[in-house]
């Protein structure tokens, strides 16, 4: 007999042991989630009052014709929805581009100052530096002239399109094209191996209409200025008037919520009903 068999049942595993116990225990984990995981439509007959929702509910199939819901399997015809949340962008060095929120919206060419770095002035290395120099005369003077040019350009072509009449544009001069067939032969082409194919621009009339539509919103000009309000010139107030736009406070029979003493005159005065003289009618009455 083993000596194995009189010794009692050990209360702790070995290394080895608990090793393959903890696979054991995730392969059996993997496959219950698998299974679990794996959404599959109830079968033909049994899908009364049953819509698919999801994309499990869908299986490795597409829509359910029977089913008369608006379904997209695989988010195929959904529309998407429009976010204004910015993906996470990464310099040459792997930190966060935190001015990706400033340049939202902006031009790509637009200079946006977003780093402390930008704020400190730049050390000048070498004053003689050639993109330091200021540029001479001559190229002063050819850029001037470029610009002059683009500008008078994009000026010209603001005031003929508001014109509405224009004269006709010059056509541009004639274009000659050496064209070499792929079909060479006696029976094609008259017999001749090249051709010699003038372009020329077609005139446009100048009294012909716009062909396309240009919703253009012109913006509305300045409103007519106020008109001027004429007052008389400023004066000093006499005492007299001062006196006059005196307003006296209301005083009531009724209430007297601050609790002022008010002489009996002034409270008939400002009531204005004992001024009122009575009249009587003098009715003599009828004897029956």
């Amino acid at each position: 007999m083993a000596l194995t068999s009189f010794l009692p049942a050990p209360t702790q595993l070995s290394q080895d042991q608990l090793e393959a116990e903890e696979k054991a225990r995730s392969q059996r984990s993997r496959q219950t989630s698998l299974v679990s995981s794996r959404r599959e439509p109830p079968p033909y007959g049994y899908r009364k009052g049953w819509i698919p929702r999801l994309l499990e509910d869908f299986g490795d199939g597409g829509a359910f014709p029977e089913i008369h819901v608006a379904q997209y399997p695989l988010d195929m015809g959904r529309k998407k929805k429009m976010s204004n949340a910015l993906a996470i962008q990464v310099d040459s060095e792997g930190k966060i581009k935190y001015d990706a929120i400033a340049r939202q919206g902006q031009s790509k060419d637009k200079v946006i100052y977003s780093k402390y770095t930008d704020l400190v002035p730049k050390e000048v290395m070498n004053a003689d530096d050639p993109d330091l120099q200021r540029p001479d005369e001559e190229a002063i003077k050819e850029i001037t002239e470029k610009t002059r040019v683009a500008l008078e350009k994009s000026v010209s072509q603001k005031v003929a399109a508001a014109m509405p009449v224009r004269a006709a544009d010059k056509l541009a001069p004639a274009q000659y094209i050496r064209y070499t067939p792929s079909q060479q032969g006696v029976a094609f082409n008259s017999g001749a191996k090249q051709r010699v194919i003038r372009m020329v621009e077609m005139q446009k009339d100048p009294m012909e209409p716009p062909r396309f539509k240009i919703n253009k919103k012109i913006p509305r000009g300045p409103p007519s200025p106020p008109a001027p309000v004429m007052h008389s010139p400023s004066r000093k107030m006499t005492v007299k008037e001062q006196q006059e736009w005196k307003i006296p406070p209301c005083i009531s029979n009724w209430k007297n919520a601050k609790g002022y003493t008010i002489p009996l005159d002034k409270r008939l005065a400002a009531d204005g009903r004992g001024l009122q003289t009575v009249h009587k009618k003098k009715k003599k009455k009828k004897k029956k």
